[in-house]
Formats: structure tokens, C-alpha cells, sequence
């Protein structure tokens, strides 16, 4: 077998590989012998077929079965041998014409085919001792802890029927029909809503008109949604709203025990106290996570810099534009309302691609120096954590996990990379620093100054879960607002 090396450009290389027809006969002959005494033909004792017969009636099968053999095993045996890891799947190209295949299969030519790849670049690493980074801690009070547990409290408060008036603080059980120029609209319906009056749940303008209603009354209301609102056909347009009030609740008291803890499936008000402790520590430490990350990264990219296999950026800015397409479809905006142009932002997002890949690549050879692994007990809660997500559907994630190439893999990088930055942050020099715990969900300026500016029109779905979740906002239809924190979580993937 020859192997021709016929490109090396960078870092893209491709490689023609011949396989003599005397080689291929040979593997073909060798089979069939195996064969024989197994294969039953009419007419003729087991082991008695003669070779001309078996060659005439299986020859061609058994040379594709080589055929297809030497073509996906060759290439990876000849990149071991020369030591070249291919950054994507080689790209196998052989011979279109039917008259060529036809004598590879009788054994009566060479089978040629070319190999095309890139390789993942040489990267020598470079010392960590001048990484810094400044770790922000939050120290959560007493008063903190309160305030949260205090809107659990009000959010499991009990409620009792009323025949007065509506008034801020109660609870509206209503139906509403929603109606731009007279004519309903997708998301504008819903019965038996219950709304507590003065939340700020639903878009401004909504619940004053409620207040002062009683049970059985029915009123039509006009409000205008907020210019920035979601739902880009609904934006900034006024629309009516036909309501008929099912039922007014004044609130009871709101009283922090353990019965409300026991609601809560937890043994004890000490016990409440301290979960709620527990996930508020666990979500600032989630954005200080993210902004170590963020700073060992960008001190990364100043240390590395070399040619990044365009296959690998090109499939990670497919991915970047696929979302930020996603997420202008769904804000109703263009990169023209954001300040900049289409072709600006594929520039910018493409050069925000290859600092992803090239990071990656670098974070994969500190981890693989380290010794970092990802033990099966890890993947198994990675999976696990999907399922939970996902909750109906478990049979469905198993099965395309295990049928489906590279699924896996998608699990195992992030777990890796995690723990290389785990393995980063015991080599650098890392600085604590009490902050606030505004300053610590602030924007970063320079986080800010080194994004695409189209960036903005793509906006994060990692917001603070903190307050969304204090104030029971979620994903739901007009009129109700959308959970959007003004916070924006620094990034975690490596850009």
C-alpha cells in the first residue's frame, strides 16, 4: 500500500492512499479459504465448492466488504503513524466512475482514494504563573436570608373568599380574552387566571383596572404593552381585554413556622432557614464561578495564539449564528435596530468562533497534560440532569444518547473543561475580594468592550435566577410579563 501525501497547507493536509489490485485479491482469496467449508451451494458437499465457483458467486461481495474496510480503518492507522490528530472526521473521496469501481470489485485495479483533513495544531503550553484573577465573594446576610424566605412565605400565604371590592394585595381569579383591533390574539386567553393585585405580574396598566371590581363583574379594559415587550407583534400596540372576575381573595397573615416550612416538605423553620441559605450562597457562587472563568480565559487568549482549523470554526459559528438568527426571530429586532449590519456581525461573531475554538483546543491540552479526566459516575449525573430536565421524555434522551455520534461527547466537555479551570485554579494566583451583591451581578465594563455589538440583540437566556424566581415569573402568555432579569450572567463557555 502506498501512502502520497499530496497537501500540506497550514494545517489542512490530504493524503492519497493506493492499494495495489494484487493486495486487495490477496485479502479477497484469504476470505473466501475461510469461508469455504462454511458456505452450502446445491450440488456440492460442504468444502468441496471449487475456489473459481465461490470466487464467481461471492468475489465481488466479499471484495466490497475490504473495500469498505481499508477505507474507514487506513485513515485512522495512517494519521497515528504520522502522529496528526484530525481536528474533525477526514473527508474520504474515491472514484465516481461506475467502470473504475466495477474492476476494484473484480480485483482488476488499484483502489485509490484521497484522505482530507486538519490537524489539531502542536500547542506548547506556557506557564500559569502569571494568571491573576480576582475571585468577588459574596457574604450573604441575615437580612437576605429573610427577605427570601419572607416572599416564599407570601407566595405560600393562604387566601380567603371576600364580597367586597378588589383591593391591592388581594388575589383575582378572572377570565380574560385579549384582543388587538378588535380581533383576539395567540396568547391573549386564558380562564381562571389568579392574579394578586399590586404584584406587578401582569403589564402595566392590567391590575389597577381590576382593583375595585367584585366577584361576578365584567369589564373591558385597554392597556398598551411595553415597547420592549417579548412578543414582537404585541410591542408597543394597545389592545383590549374583556374580563369577567370569577372570584376576590383577601390574603392572610403571612407567618414564618415550621407548619410553613413542613408546606415546604422541609422538618423545621431552622431547616427552611438554612436551605434557603444554602441556594442563595449557591447562586452567587454560580456568578463567581463565571467570572473567574471569564478572566482565566481572557488572560488565556493573550497567551495563545496560533492557526485554528477552519472546520472547527466554521461549526462553532454555525452555532453562535443559529441562536443569534433564534433570537432575533424571537425579539422582532434586525442587527440594524442593535446599531450595527449583518455582515459586521457574521465578521465579528466569526472571530468570537475561533477564540472559542482556540481556547478550547488550549483547555484540552492543559487537561490532557493534567491527567483530567471525566469518570462514568460524572456522566451518568450529566445524563441524569437532562432527563430531570426534561421530565416525560426520558426514554427519548437515553436512546439519542446512545445512538447518536458525538452525544456523548457533548455530556463529557463541559464536565472537562469545568475541571481543567478547577485544575487552572490551583496553579494561579487567585485574590478573594468581599463585594456587594449588586457589584457582583453588574455588567462587566470589559466584558462589555470585547463582545460583538450585535451581541446585544441576542440576549442571554442565563439571567439571574434569583429574582425571577423570588417574584414567581416565569415564561407565560400576554398579558403576564416575562421573566427577564436585567442582569446578564458573564458568559460560562469559553469566549
Amino acid at each position: 500500500m502506498q501512502v502520497i501525501e499530496t497537501l500540506a497547507e497550514g494545517l489542512k493536509r490530504e493524503i492519497k492512499v493506493v492499494v495495489p489490485a494484487t493486495d486487495m485479491q490477496a485479502r479477497m482469496n484469504e476470505r473466501l479459504a475461510d469461508a469455504k467449508d462454511k458456505i452450502k451451494i446445491n450440488g456440492f458437499r460442504p468444502g468441496k465448492v471449487p475456489f473459481a465457483h465461490l470466487k464467481k458467486m461471492y468475489g465481488k461481495s466479499i471484495m466490497a466488504e475490504v473495500v469498505n474496510e481499508l477505507v474507514r480503518e487506513q485513515p485512522t492507522a495512517i494519521l497515528s503513524e504520522r502522529g496528526e490528530k484530525s481536528a474533525t472526521q477526514p473527508e474520504i473521496a474515491m472514484t465516481e466512475d461506475q467502470d473504475e469501481a466495477e474492476k476494484i470489485l473484480a480485483g482488476e485495479a488499484d483502489l485509490e482514494f484521497t484522505v482530507s483533513y486538519e490537524i489539531i495544531p502542536a500547542i506548547e503550553l506556557k506557564s500559569t504563573d502569571g494568571i491573576k484573577v480576582t475571585r468577588e465573594v459574596v457574604e450573604v446576610s441575615e437580612d437576605e436570608v429573610n427577605e427570601q424566605i419572607l416572599k416564599i412565605a407570601e407566595s405560600a400565604r393562604s387566601y380567603e373568599t371576600k364580597d367586597g371590592a378588589a383591593e391591592n394585595g388581594d388575589r383575582a381569579t378572572i377570565d380574560y380574552l385579549g384582543k388587538l383591533d378588535g380581533e383576539p390574539f395567540d396568547g391573549g386567553k386564558d380562564e381562571d387566571a389568579q392574579l394578586v393585585l399590586g404584584s406587578g405580574r401582569f403589564i402595566p396598566g392590567f391590575e389597577e383596572q381590576i382593583v375595585g371590581l367584585k366577584a361576578g363583574d365584567e369589564k373591558v379594559i385597554t392597556v398598551t404593552f411595553p415597547a420592549d415587550y417579548p412578543a414582537a407583534n404585541l410591542a408597543g400596540k394597545d389592545a383590549t381585554f374583556d374580563i369577567k372576575v370569577k372570584e376576590i381573595a383577601a390574603p392572610g397573615a403571612v407567618e414564618i413556622n415550621d407548619e410553613l416550612a413542613s408546606k415546604l416538605g422541609l422538618e423545621s423553620a431552622d431547616k427552611l432557614k438554612e436551605v434557603v441559605r444554602g441556594q442563595i450562597e449557591g447562586q452567587f457562587s454560580s456568578f463567581t464561578r463565571q467570572k473567574v472563568k471569564r478572566q482565566i480565559l481572557d488572560q488565556l487568549d493573550g497567551l495563545y495564539k496560533f492557526e485554528t482549523p477552519s472546520r472547527l470554526v466554521d461549526a462553532e459559528f454555525e452555532n453562535i449564528w443559529r441562536q443569534i438568527s433564534t433570537d432575533l426571530d424571537q425579539s422582532g429586532k434586525t442587527f440594524e435596530d442593535e446599531g450595527t449590519t449583518e455582515e459586521k456581525a457574521r465578521e465579528e461573531y466569526r472571530t468570537l468562533a475561533e477564540r472559542r475554538v482556540r481556547l478550547g483546543l488550549v483547555l484540552s491540552e492543559i487537561g490532557e497534560k493534567a491527567g483530567v479526566t471525566v469518570s462514568e459516575d460524572e456522566m451518568q449525573r450529566a445524563l441524569f440532569e437532562q432527563l430531570r430536565q426534561f421530565p416525560g421524555q426520558e426514554k427519548q434522551i437515553i436512546e439519542f444518547f446512545r445512538n447518536t455520534p458525538g452525544a456523548a461527547a457533548s455530556l463529557r466537555a463541559p464536565l472537562f473543561e469545568e475541571k481543567v479551570v478547577d485544575h487552572l485554579l490551583g496553579q494561579i494566583d487567585v485574590t478573594d475580594k468581599v463585594v456587594s451583591k449588586e457589584e457582583l451581578m453588574a455588567d462587566d465594563e470589559e466584558d462589555g468592550e470585547d463582545k460583538p455589538a450585535a451581541k446585544k440583540a441576542a440576549p442571554k437566556k442565563k439571567a439571574a435566577k434569583a429574582e425571577a424566581e423570588a417574584e414567581g415569573e416565569g415564561e407565560e402568555a400576554a398579558p403576564k410579563k416575562k421573566a427577564a432579569s436585567k442582569k446578564k450572567a458573564a458568559d460560562d463557555s469559553a469566549e
